[in-house]
């Protein structure tokens, strides 16, 4: 299921406060977004405990009950997790990764809030999360009599919210401020290969591994944790960032004459590091229009193409990564600079086209 309408992490608990405590609710996301945490941390904020059932590791008799004779009569005992006396929140995870026999279980449920003759206590909540079957993650097609019992909300990743709430959690310095820097960089679609990708829970992931290993992580070791938990792209600048970090050696540093571009072999991926994110600080700070420029970003161009010289110097390849346009063929940077890069810089603009 896609929707245009989304919602982002710090919007979702007004949206289910007001919602979910009338009605069930659905949550759709991508993997690793936070969608587990986020209901959690609301079933908290309420004051409720929070009852995970997870869809794909149930069969109908797990929510139905076993039978037993009672009075000569058969009546089906609900299972301890769901039968409880007082007010709490059920969290079906995975919901619509659960077979169809264990999603028509679900019915009486969600709707009604009804097993068998067992009957959640006022004040409870219903709560479903899953993923998309366009994140090439588990999911099966939910039946249109339950999709219509359910109130659908889409989540996104946010790399505002993430970061807010990872600046009070304990998330590691270097995780931290690589994210400040490149925000692009928290969640990727998941590719359509077994391989790690980027996801606010996998750069959680790499925080507590290098919390465990310590600073003085050694760089081979950070390679395997990079590459284990990232996408590769990504996974090759953080490692370049470390490097910045522990030589002390940044993008502000060639930006204000005090070093220069790395030019080692061996220093190639920080070389694509400090350009890409050269990249990125002048595509935030350039205005669309010269006119509207502040001085600073007006100093900014013309050390920015200072630099390009420097830097195709020493590659010309990673010198039009600077320029290049998006993958759709238009243009990143402010037109006026471009012209004034053709202008001033047409061995550049050349090799390019």
């Amino acid at each position: 299921m896609q929707a245009g309408i989304t919602v982002s992490a710090a919007e979702l608990p007004e949206v289910l406060l007001h919602v979910a405590v009338v009605r069930p609710v659905f949550l759709w996301g991508a993997p690793g977004i936070g969608k587990s945490s986020l209901v959690r941390a609301f079933a908290e904020s309420l004051g409720l405990e929070c009852v995970t059932l997870l869809g794909t590791q149930l069969a109908p008799e797990d929510l139905i009950g076993v039978p037993q004779i009672v009075d000569g009569r058969s009546r089906f005992a609900p299972p301890v997790a769901i039968a409880r006396d007082e007010p709490y929140c059920l969290f079906l995870d995975e919901l619509n990764a659960s077979s169809a026999e264990v999603q028509k279980a679900f019915y009486s449920l969600i709707l009604d809030r009804r097993i068998g003759e067992y009957e959640l206590p006022e004040g409870s909540v219903v709560i479903g999360a899953g993923n998309r079957a366009t994140d090439n993650a588990l999911a099966r097609p939910m039946a249109s009599a339950l999709v219509n019992r359910l109130v659908h909300i889409h989540l996104r990743a946010s790399a505002t919210d993430w970061l807010e709430w990872a600046g009070t959690a304990g998330i590691h310095p270097w995780v931290l401020e690589y994210l400040r820097n490149r925000p692009d960089h928290l969640w990727t679609a998941p590719p359509k290969t077994e391989e790690p990708f980027s996801t606010p829970r996998s750069w959680h992931m790499l925080s507590d591994a290098l919390h465990s290993y310590g600073e003085d992580v050694s760089d081979e070791t950070l390679r395997v944790l990079a590459f284990g938990t990232l996408s590769g792209g990504h996974a090759s600048a953080f490692r370049a960032y470390v490097k910045t970090v522990r030589h002390a050696f940044g993008l502000d540093a060639v930006l204000k004459g005090e070093a220069g571009w790395p030019s080692a072999p061996e220093d190639r991926d920080l070389l694509y590091f400090l350009a890409e994110t050269f990249r990125a600080r002048l595509v935030k700070e350039l205005a669309a229009d010269k006119a509207s420029a502040s001085p600073a970003a007006r100093q900014l161009a013309h050390r920015g193409k200072a630099l390009l010289v420097e830097l195709a110097a020493i590659s010309l390849e990673v010198a039009q990564l600077v320029i290049a346009s998006d993958d759709d063929g238009r243009p990143v940077l402010p037109t006026w600079f471009l012209v004034e890069v053709s202008r001033d810089l047409p061995r550049l603009v050349a090799a390019r086209a």
